[in-house]
């Protein structure tokens, strides 16, 4: 299988679900800006949104939507217990946590994204994204990961997309729990060897968080 995406960018969540599950992957990187493949192929002819994530299977088919590859890459391996079986609370629960990171959380980072943001609006989008920020630390109150199952698909969506906080200008000091869960997610040797594969090591070791692309069209 190959999965196509740009460093740093929402491509992160399912790249840490196959190293977690242990499915391999061939890394793809996209130019976004100019919608080429580092082949030079023409990524609008692979996923005609023009975002990423997307994975291409052995047989050809194309899947799209970081969300629906987390759950198929996790699916694959149920062994790994990063998401529950289906038709179960849990199950439900985790999905619930998946569509509030992409239609909250996520998108809510949008406007910061773009270079022609308004600083009025940046600060009205950086107030809305803290009632975002409340309700996530609510949840980890008293528990290191999102589900009490321990860690899954959730956490590696919810862990990419808050990383990018500190490159956007948003502080998490208001937020400890927030710091220490991001601390907690990056330790895991998941994490590391995506972030090591995706270039976001320095020198000096790996770098405190992921940094979107600033041209980055993600789904």
């Amino acid at each position: 299988m190959l999965l196509y995406y740009s460093p740093g960018a929402c491509s992160l969540a399912p790249h840490i679900v196959a190293r977690e599950a242990g499915v391999a992957v061939d890394l793809v990187r996209v130019d976004l800006k100019a919608k080429l493949t580092e082949q030079g192929d023409d990524f609008l002819r692979i996923n005609a949104k023009g975002s990423i994530p997307a994975l291409a299977l052995d047989d050809g088919t194309v899947l799209t939507e970081g969300a629906v590859i987390s759950q198929f890459l996790a699916d694959l391996v149920p062994e790994a217990g990063l998401v529950p079986a289906t038709g179960t609370l849990e199950r439900y629960r985790t999905l619930e946590w998946l569509n509030f990171i992409a239609t909250e959380l996520h998108k809510g980072f949008g406007p910061l994204l773009r270079k022609d943001t308004s600083a009025e609006l940046g600060a009205v989008v950086k107030t809305m994204l803290a009632k975002k920020f409340d309700t996530i630390d609510r949840q980890l109150t008293g528990r290191d990961y999102l589900l009490a199952g321990g860690f899954s698909i959730a956490d590696a969506y919810a862990y990419t997309v808050l990383s990018w906080a500190p490159h956007l200008g948003i502080g998490l000091e208001r937020w400890p729990s927030l710091i220490t869960y991001l601390e907690r997610v990056s330790s895991r040797p998941s994490v590391r060897t995506a972030k090591a594969a995706e270039g976001l090591i320095a020198a000096e070791g790996l770098n405190a968080h992921a940094q979107p692309d600033g041209n980055s069209t993600c789904s």
